[in-house]
């Protein structure tokens, strides 16, 4: 959920004065990229910034607080549809469109990139190397979706949509790491602010793993893997993703009719259509071998501090600093327990300085949990393994259902000692509570 009015007003401002970001940001001592956040509603400046703006452009403190603190929100969400090739992402476009719009979503989409560049004759073979490619790709990919949150933030509606078919992390399936992160750095960014930018992710199977008889490449002229090369790109693209917050994987277990209305139900669930109902199942395990899940393609690092906030009774609210190697996002989480394994449970994201106020707020009966968590995709299933600094010999796997009677299936890296879903002394809350 963005604030735009602001955005907007200091878009104009910087206009009229001729500046571009870079050069605004020069002058108020900041980033280009923290002019970016506020100009899209991701951010808004301190007070003592609006002070500098209000002197640069002539106007009053006042004004500026003015418009800061009484900005139109609009609840703008930005999805992936992404998969192997031949998954359905173009059936899925229309599923998700019709269905979406009845519930009152303005939906945009925000074409393919890859397929748009090939088609217009810049292809990897084209350039110069494939790593140009990509980066072209990247760099084209990025500024559109910024053109359609700034078009979305025109828009005089309620709830936005935002589906790209394919994103940013896709890339990476098709380079180098060294070639990937050399890319990521001349864009000026990282792969957590351009992997988690994204508010979910839904990756649909290639028909070449498990619907092989439907495999084709006739309906897409960019598409020109074999159905063997199609199942080695899925995997890859899974493993690109994974690490991401919200990751789904839609198989290919029944029809294709079932696999889109699975897709619909995902993302209805995700964003609390009609309700946002968590379904989790959690497990103690052996302490697992570190080393060798660091090895694994399919397997990313998480480090997360969790610190637990001052709530009603019956409500459990949490905030989040979630990212690697110096690099975060911020998420604050809301719970109400309806069940054993399900709760009604509100994300939303924050920015830095939002979540830096709501520390004040954190419960004093609580410590911090530190934990560093591994995002395992396996079998078209995803697990997080929390392991916590004061354990040696046990850890916490769980994984998040649709259905509370799905199968789960282990990969053979974890060794479950027991179902703890409903134990107290296992849950975060209980960990954090100071003895």
């Amino acid at each position: 959920m963005n604030d735009y009015e602001f955005g907007n007003f200091l878009f104009d401002l910087r206009k009229r004065a001729e500046l571009s970001q870079s050069e605004l940001a020069l002058q108020l001592g900041v980033t280009n990229k923290a002019v970016s956040k506020w100009e899209n509603g991701k951010a808004k400046p301190s007070t003592e910034t609006l002070r500098k703006l209000a002197s640069l452009f002539g106007i009053s403190v006042e004004t500026l607080l003015e418009k800061k603190k009484g900005c139109r929100v609009v609840e703008i969400t930005k999805i992936v549809i992404t998969g192997g090739p031949c998954a359905g992402k173009t059936t899925g476009m229309t599923w998700i469109q019709n269905h979406f719009e009845k519930l009152g979503y303005t939906v945009l989409f925000v074409p393919e990139t890859a397929t748009e560049l090939i088609s217009g004759g810049v292809a990897p073979w084209t350039c110069g190397s494939n790593a140009e490619f990509q980066k072209c790709l990247m760099k084209l990919q990025l500024e559109k979706e910024a053109v359609f949150e700034q078009a979305a933030s025109t828009m005089a509606v309620s709830k936005v949509l935002i589906v790209c078919d394919r994103g940013v992390l896709d890339n990476k399936a098709y380079m180098s790491a060294l070639d990937f992160a050399a890319t990521v750095s001349a864009l000026d960014g990282n792969e957590v602010e351009f992997r988690d930018n994204y508010d979910a992710v839904f990756h649909m199977v290639t028909a070449a793993k498990g619907a092989e008889q439907f495999y084709t490449t006739e309906n897409n002229a960019a598409r020109t893997e074999t159905p063997e090369q199609a199942a080695e790109l899925d995997d890859k693209l899974i493993a690109a993703w994974t690490g991401h917050p919200h990751l789904r994987i839609i198989e290919n277990s029944a029809g294709f009719e079932e696999k889109l209305k699975k897709l619909i139900a995902e993302i209805a669930a995700f964003l609390g259509e009609p309700e946002p109902f968590e379904i989790e199942r959690k497990f103690l395990i052996e302490y697992p071998d570190v080393e060798k899940l660091e090895k694994l393609p399919n397997c990313q690092r998480v480090e997360i501090i969790q610190t637990y906030l001052t709530t009603p009774d019956g409500e459990e609210s949490r905030v989040r600093q979630r990212g690697a190697d110096g690099h975060y996002i911020y998420m604050q989480t809301t719970k109400k327990k309806v069940s054993d394994v399900k709760r009604v449970e509100v994300e939303r994201r924050l920015t830095k300085d939002e979540y830096l106020r709501l520390l004040m707020d954190a419960d004093p009966e609580c410590r911090p949990i530190r934990k560093t968590r591994y995002c395992l995709t396996y079998d078209n299933q995803y697990f997080e393994i929390d392991l916590y600094p004061f354990w040696e010999h046990q850890a916490i796997v769980e994984i998040e259902l649709r259905d509370e009677a799905e199968e789960i299936r282990f990969p053979e890296e974890l060794h479950v000692i027991r179902e703890v879903t409903e134990e107290d002394a296992f849950k975060n809350a209980s960990l954090a509570r100071k003895r």
